[in-house]
């Protein structure tokens, strides 16, 4: 059986309550620009935190983005911090933690469902799981 390549899948729900509970555990959304301003992002200054932003796909060509690591790793994050990832839906947030691990941090995180979810039944996102489904603060520009 292969060795699991990262610490695994929380949803939104979980990932909320470890970034309370624990003072070292931070958040990277790894969406776009765009999406971070249009679309919205976590809100985490109830719990006397926030974000750190680092585009895993850069925009506008969705090319992986070369300095991701570098970009995390100059936020002086410990490597034994637990670190919850969130995307979209959680494909590239996977892919991150992934890349996080390999280079070093113990406790990383894919958010499943990431911070709007799949498409619900009308082919819209946001309401069948993720960050917002889950009723936990956002803010939008």
């Amino acid at each position: 059986m292969a060795e699991q390549s990262y610490a695994g899948d929380v949803d939104a729900r979980r990932a909320w309550e470890l970034l309370s509970k624990d003072p070292k555990a931070v958040l990277i959304d790894v969406r776009t620009k765009p999406e971070w301003r249009y679309v919205g992002h976590p809100d985490l200054k109830q719990i006397g935190k926030n974000p750190i932003f680092v585009e895993w796909q850069a925009y506008p060509d969705l090319q992986v983005n070369p300095g991701f690591t570098d970009e995390v790793s100059g936020n002086a994050i410990a490597k034994e911090a637990p670190i919850f990832l969130l995307c979209r839906s959680g494909v590239r947030s996977k892919a991150a933690a992934i890349a996080l691990t390999k280079i070093g941090y113990k406790h990383c995180y894919n958010i499943q469902g990431g911070f709007e979810g799949p498409k619900d039944s009308a082919g819209h996102r946001g309401s069948a799981d993720g960050w917002k489904a889950s009723n936990l603060p956002w803010q939008q520009e």
